[in-house]
C-alpha cells in the first residue's frame, strides 16, 4: 500500500507534468526552489501549507484538488474513515477533507485545527475570488484578508472572498474550524 506522503507526492508531480511544466518553471512561478520542490515529488519531505498555498496558486488549482487526486465519480457518503487528512507537523496543522473528492462538486468543506501559537500565511489565493465561509468551532483565531484582520471566538462565521494575501493566527488555544468553500 502506498503511503499518503508518497500518494501526494506522486498527484504533485503528475500536475505539473501534466500541464508540460518542467520542475524549474513550476519553481520559477511558485517561489519554491527547484531543490525542495524535488524532494517533495520524490516524497522525501512533506509541504507545508504555505508551500501548498504557493503550488496551488501556481497551478491555479484549489487546495483540495492538490490534496487528493479527483474521482471521476464520488460516493454519496464518505464515512470519516475514509476522509483524507493531511498534516502540516511544523505548523500544527491537520485538515479533514469533509466532502467526497469531486471536481463536479460546486461545494467543499474542509475541517482543520491549528495548535495554539501559529501563523499560516498564504501570498495569493489558488483561485482568485474564491468564496469561503468559516465557522470557528473551538478556540481562538485571526484571519487577514485583503489587509482586515478579524478575530473569532468560538460559534463565530467569517464570510469572505479570496482576492490576495490571507493569514491565519493562533494565539493560546488551539483553533478548530469547518471551512465551506465554493
Amino acid at each position: 500500500m502506498i503511503n499518503q506522503n508518497q500518494a501526494l507526492a506522486d498527484h504533485l508531480r503528475k500536475l505539473r507534468t501534466d500541464r508540460g511544466l518542467k520542475l524549474q518553471e513550476l519553481a520559477d512561478s511558485c517561489g519554491i526552489s527547484r531543490a525542495t520542490l524535488s524532494r517533495i515529488e520524490n516524497g522525501d519531505v512533506s509541504p507545508t501549507a504555505e508551500t501548498l498555498g504557493h503550488l496551488a496558486s501556481s497551478l491555479a488549482l484549489p487546495l483540495s484538488q492538490l490534496l487528493a487526486p479527483l474521482d471521476p465519480d464520488f460516493p454519496p457518503l464518505l464515512c470519516r474513515d475514509d476522509q483524507s487528512i493531511w498534516t502540516d507537523t511544523s505548523h500544527g496543522f491537520t485538515r479533514r477533507s469533509l466532502s467526497p473528492p469531486s471536481g463536479r462538486l460546486k461545494l467543499e468543506m474542509i475541517e482543520c485545527t491549528i495548535e495554539p501559537h501559529q501563523h499560516i500565511a498564504y501570498d495569493n489565493p489558488a483561485l482568485p475570488n474564491h468564496e469561503h465561509h468559516l465557522t470557528l468551532l473551538s478556540g481562538a483565531l485571526a484571519i487577514t484578508v485583503d489587509g482586515i484582520k478579524y478575530a473569532l471566538n468560538a460559534g463565530d462565521c467569517l464570510r469572505y472572498r479570496l482576492r490576495g494575501a490571507s493569514s491565519f493566527e493562533t494565539g493560546s488555544l488551539p483553533a478548530h474550524y469547518i471551512i465551506a468553500m465554493t
